[in-house]
Order: structure tokens, then sequence, then C-alpha cells
């Protein structure tokens, strides 16, 4: 009978079907977090809403434990269950962008990679993720902290709109202007509301960037936290910095037994705002570093 319902189900979608009997299906049910070992009894590897549809159907009608893989890197495991259903939209992966409007369109499969590479060639961004892997409707509707997040907020506050599946199988659009209930629930209000398969976003003029990491000796981490807080009021909102306490790599100026703070600031700036932000960088700092800065001008993050 379950041989039977899953060929029913692959007669639905146009996607990858995948059970535990089919090959694939190990590869198939691996998330990121590596201890996390789930085995689903089947995979939609969705390739349009349709196959959403379909999927959130089958499981709701089976009365399946149902789980969404956007990019896959939930670190407690949300993509994936026990004996359930899980769609997959790895295969869901386009974003089309709207350089007049300047606006983005993401698949529900799209990492932060795939956005930045798409939105880069015209000199736009929106806050997205630290991790190119990481998907973007996962980081969205968990609110999005990034490298750009002081200058332009969360990456939910620049969701303009999303196409959203429900569980009863529906395909609505939720923004300000519709399904406005909607739109508030999956920019905070909880989980569980529905399967995102697309998200448009509102874009920022930002191209290249400078950053990248710093370090200090340990000693001066009063100093340079400091230095942090202060710029971090009076400085321009489009700067941003994360401290981390660590060890360098070995090399002749840093040795292994020296710890240190690792800065990553980054101005959305052309060359002449590198130089100036260079300036001020050595006038504050350098004459405390014991080892080179690793900052430089870099396109924006993917």
């Amino acid at each position: 009978m379950a041989t039977l319902t899953f060929d029913t189900l692959r007669q639905q979608v146009r996607g990858d079907v995948i059970t535990k009997d089919d090959d694939g299906y190990e590869q198939a049910r691996l998330v990121y977090n590596a201890m996390i070992d789930r085995r689903p009894s089947v995979i939609v590897r969705a390739v349009n809403a349709g196959d959403v549809i379909a999927a959130v159907n089958f499981a709701r009608e089976g009365r399946l434990d149902l789980a969404i893989r956007g990019g896959g890197h939930s670190v407690p495991g949300f993509g994936t269950c026990d004996g359930g259903l899980v769609i997959d939209l790895v295969r869901m992966r386009g974003v089309r962008v709207n350089p007049e409007k300047r606006t983005a369109r993401a698949e529900g499969g799209a990492t932060w990679g795939d956005f930045n590479a798409a939105t880069y060639p015209f000199g736009l961004a929106t806050t997205g993720g630290i991790i190119s892997t990481t998907g973007v409707a996962g980081l969205t509707l968990g609110g999005g902290i990034g490298y750009l997040t002081r200058g332009f907020g969360l990456s939910l506050d620049n969701l303009v709109s999303a196409d959203v599946v429900t569980a009863d199988g529906r395909f609505l659009m939720a923004s300000e202007r519709e399904n406005e209930d909607l739109f508030w629930a999956i920019r905070g209000g909880g989980g569980n509301f529905g399967v995102l398969t697309s998200l448009e976003f509102r874009l920022h003029p930002v191209k290249d960037i400078y950053g990248g990491p710093m370090f200090f000796e340990l000693k001066h981490v009063g100093m340079f936290c400091a230095f942090i807080a202060t710029t971090s009021k009076t400085r321009l909102k489009r700067w941003a910095a994360s401290r981390h306490f660590r060890s360098p790599h070995p090399s002749p100026s840093s040795p292994r037994s020296v710890m240190g703070i690792r800065s990553s600031p980054w101005w959305p700036a052309g060359p002449d705002r590198w130089t100036r932000a260079r300036r001020r960088s050595s006038r504050s700092m350098t004459s405390r570093r014991s080892w080179p800065s690793m900052s430089a001008p870099c396109p924006t993050p993917r």
C-alpha cells in the first residue's frame, strides 16, 4: 500500500520523490548538522509551487509529520524528521532581480550565496546571512542578522512579499496589501504558518565593501572594546563589527601562543572611502597591533 501511495505522489509532482528503497536516499536525507540523523519516509525535491502543494496535501491526508528544508542549515534539525515527509527545496534556487524597482525575488531553496551573486552585478544588496550557504527563507523567518543589519535592518525588515503554501494546500501571496495577517505572522509571529516558495526583498545600493579580520593582542581588549562602542555610536550606520576571542593561525608575526580579537568592519563604499576607513583604523588602532590587518576591499559577501 505504501509503494502504491508513493507512486501516486510521484504522478502528482515534477520533482523527485525519494523513499527509503530508492538509490540516493542516504545522501538525500543528510542535513548540514551531522549530529542530526533522521530517516523520513519520503523526500520530495520540489521544482515549483505545484509540487509543494501536492506534498503538503499528501502529508496532511496521510497524517505524516512534515518538515521543510530550504538551505538545510537548521542547527536543531527542523529541516528533517523521522518517519514523515520532507519537502526539500534544493531545486528551487532561482533569484530574479528588478534593478529599476530595486527588488529581488528568491525561490524558497535559494541560499544567500545565490542571492548575492544575482544582485551584485547591479550594485544592489539586502541584509543576508554571514555564511553564504545559509538558506534565504530560513534566515529571514528567524529574523535575519547579517553584515548590513545596522544600515538596513533585519532580513525580515526588507521582506516585501512572499508566496506561501498553507497547511490546507492553498497558495497565497502575503504582503502589506494582501493577506496582511499572514504577512505579519511570517515576520516574527511564530512558526508553522506555511511553506514559503518565494520571497521578495527590498534592495539597497551596495556593491563593493571594505572588510575583513583584524587581530590585536589580548592585553588591549579594553581599549578595543571601547573603540568599538564609541565608533558604533558615532560612525555611519553602515559600519558593523563583530568581536571574536580566538587564537590566530600561527605565522612568524602571530605566534600560536598569542590570543587575539577579530573584528570585521564592513563599509559599503567606493575606493575613496576604503582609503579613509583604512586611515581611521590605522590612527586609532595600528600602534597597538602586533601583526597586519587582513581587511581589504572586496565584493559583498557571497
